[in-house]
């Protein structure tokens, strides 16, 4: 099997392959995109027609040589519409003086406004680009998710459940329809084959801080970790695979933590099926945001050299530097100040 060549797209931002970026939006329907086109122009009608009658004495018609509220109206109109039949005419100084002034930009105004649809195209486009561009450069320390399936989805919404920003979330999905999906929840996303260097780079991969590989194939998570860990060698790369013997594999590509999907789901039935109350607070733990919550966090003042038992939370777990010790290991107590603990909380409520 052949690998992806990273070193050349490694070295210079991507060209525009057809793996384009969407960040979410939120545009109007088309009803009222009209209806505030249909406002601009009437707006600017009403405007001439007062310009107009409010000098009415300025100008000459040459039905009657006067010009009323229903003139004003109809030169207004002949005169935005640039057709011009020439029957009322400004015959004053400071008629023409208006027309120079006022009302020829808010002619210029109205034509703007029906033409506006190859104009605003325009505007997107340089909108877009503008956006892509602030985006790419303020993006940094984010979370790159390969592949918005069930697995990918379950990952991103544990992580905004645990107090991650959607901001800070990048989708990488070879299938458009899931992107926009994505894209419609708030979260930015590239359309593309995540085993391709050129693909994560539009995602900033290079910039990310940690990497989340839930895709379909275990060759596919195999590869994507390996062109992930090519282009960012601090991240935190977490992938997930269905087949247990394929773990080392991608331990060895450079994942750091690997999940088992199919085992752990299977060890979970079987919990279950031993204990169903214990199988529920399995399930209630890896649940974040609902009753029970399994947080890592940082060891605080208060708690440096004392005993794991004497800390205000449940701690199973200290991570000392390379090394998870159990909440019982000699080793763990007393605590210090590097350490991190894994401890059981309780959920906050929506209220708190």
């Amino acid at each position: 099997m052949k690998l992806p060549s990273h070193d050349a797209a490694a070295r210079t931002p991507p060209e525009d392959t057809g793996h384009r970026v969407h960040l979410p939006r939120y545009p109007d329907g088309p009803l009222r995109q009209v209806g505030r086109r249909l406002l601009l122009a009437l707006l600017v009608l009403v405007l001439t027609v007062l310009i107009v009658y409010m000098d009415r004495s300025g100008y000459h018609d040459n039905a009657d040589d006067k010009v009323d509220f229903l003139d004003s109206v109809y030169y207004s109109t002949v005169t935005l519409s640039t057709t011009g039949y020439g029957d009322i005419v400004p015959h004053s100084d400071s008629a023409r003086l208006t027309n120079i002034l006022l009302v020829t930009p808010l002619r210029v105004l109205f034509l703007i406004i029906l033409v506006g649809t190859t104009l605003e195209v325009l505007a997107e486009r340089t909108r877009e680009q503008y956006r892509l561009n602030r985006w790419r450069s303020a993006l940094r320390d984010h979370t790159v998710v390969i592949g918005f399936g069930t697995k990918g989805r379950s990952a991103v919404q544990t992580l905004i459940a645990g107090g991650l920003p959607k901001g800070r979330v990048v989708v990488v999905d070879p299938n458009h329809k899931v992107i926009e999906s994505a894209t419609s929840e708030g979260f930015a996303g590239v359309v593309g084959d995540a085993t391709r260097s050129d693909v994560l780079l539009r995602a900033e991969a290079q910039r990310a801080r940690q990497f989340v590989i839930a895709t379909q194939r275990d060759d596919t998570a195999v590869l994507v970790t390996l062109t992930a860990r090519q282009l960012n060698k601090g991240a935190n790369i977490v992938a997930a695979v269905r087949e247990e013997e394929n773990a080392p594999l991608l331990r060895q590509s450079g994942a750091d933590a690997v999940i088992t999907s199919a085992s752990a789901a299977g060890r979970l039935l079987g919990l279950s099926v031993q204990s169903p109350t214990a199988g529920a607070v399995i399930e209630d733990l890896i649940q974040q945001g609902s009753g029970l919550d399994l947080v890592e966090r940082t060891v605080v003042k208060a708690e440096v050299g004392r005993s794991v038992r004497d800390t205000d939370d449940l701690v199973v777990s200290v991570r000392r530097g390379h090394r998870l010790l159990a909440y019982d290991d000699p080793d763990a107590s007393p605590l210090q100040a590097a350490d991190r603990l894994i401890t059981i909380v309780r959920a906050p409520t929506p209220q708190e």
